[in-house]
């Protein structure tokens, strides 16, 4: 079951007597289990029928007690354990796979298993599958992140432009909850069907459309020396926002998605797009970047990036500004 079936559920009240939140990816499973601690009981029922257990300090003997008590005064009773990997050999627990067996239909119980998986092969993995819910929770590939924030965005009612999402993706990373907390800006300031653009997450969220990580990357694939070393400029005069290191560290990628791209036997831009992990928009990008970094020099550029992080670190050097540092790197991959 996907994460969107499993809200779209909760949303219309169908419920299972056990959800296992598991894998890489916590975002999706605090989503899940905060919607169930938040709309299956009232405020009022809380009290007598919602329990929070924490996988440090409790045992599958206590969990599997407050489980099959009856509600009070109510429909359901709610069991959620976070943080839930903490527990020991839960999948080979048979106290817990008896459970699973025949749950109480009054019972929802709720496992945060983050940072691991279930093996799906086991006797318990196909308990779970028959007693509710076991939701696998995959971290998100690089390519997939501008479409999920723009869906994210128009799910909160606003509309918004495709650049956006790569705007978004490539200065905020794959901290999900880190992007939902930006975005919680402009629900503040802005009135629901607002047109979300590249000036609007200027202003509220506060990433430049114009001095940003991404335009630096494009500007480099187009070898455009001018706006290249004004965006140097503006992050040597932000350090703090643009930390030479980081700067480095993603023109690294950057760089190696393009040297891959030379030896792609298949330049379809859906192969491509998969390949290189990047999403289908900017598959032209890439293309246009190989045209002009052929690999003998993205070799070069490679020892440069290397070098310069070296220097960002104070290796066999005197420390210097990131400003410096940017300006000198990016002269000579450049040059």
């Amino acid at each position: 079951m996907t994460y969107e079936n499993i809200l779209e559920d909760l949303k219309n009240k169908i419920y299972y007597p056990v959800y296992f939140l598991a894998g890489e990816e916590p975002y999706f499973i605090d989503k899940i289990s905060k919607t169930i601690e938040s709309t299956v009981l009232d405020e009022s029922e809380k009290d007598f029928n919602e329990v929070i257990l924490y996988g440090r300090d409790t045992n599958m003997i206590e969990i599997l007690s407050q489980a099959q008590q009856y509600p009070v005064f109510g429909n359901y009773r709610v069991v959620i354990v976070r943080e839930a990997q903490n527990l020991k050999n839960i999948e080979k627990n048979e106290k817990l796979k008896n459970y699973l067996r025949k749950p109480p239909a009054s019972t929802i119980l709720v496992f945060d298993y983050k940072y691991k998986k279930a093996d799906g092969r086991t006797e318990f993995a196909k308990l779970l599958g028959k007693a509710g819910v076991y939701f696998k929770s995959e971290k998100l590939r690089d390519y997939q992140l501008p479409d999920w924030i723009i869906k994210l965005i128009q799910s909160k009612g606003f509309r918004v432009s495709s650049a956006v999402g790569a705007q978004l993706a490539e200065n905020l990373g794959n901290d999900l909850s880190k992007i939902e907390n930006e975005l919680q800006k402009l629900e503040i300031n802005l009135e629901p069907g607002a047109m979300i653009t590249p000036e609007i997450i200027e202003e509220y969220v506060g990433i430049s459309k114009e001095f940003n990580i991404f335009e630096l990357q494009n500007a480099f694939g187009k070898k455009d020396i001018v706006k290249v070393n004004r965006i140097i400029n503006y992050f040597g005069a932000n350090p703090k926002e643009n930390p030479a290191i980081k700067v480095i560290v993603i023109l690294f990628s950057y760089f190696r998605k393009v040297f891959l791209y030379h030896f792609l036997t298949d330049k379809s831009p859906k192969s491509i797009a998969a390949r290189l992990s990047v999403h289908p928009y900017f598959v032209k990008d890439y293309s246009s970047a190989a045209a002009n970094y052929p690999p003998k020099k993205l070799r070069q550029i490679f020892s440069i990036l290397r070098e310069y992080d070296l220097k960002t670190k104070g290796v066999e050097t005197a420390p210097l500004p990131d400003g410096e540092i940017l300006k000198e790197m990016a002269y000579r991959i450049l040059h």
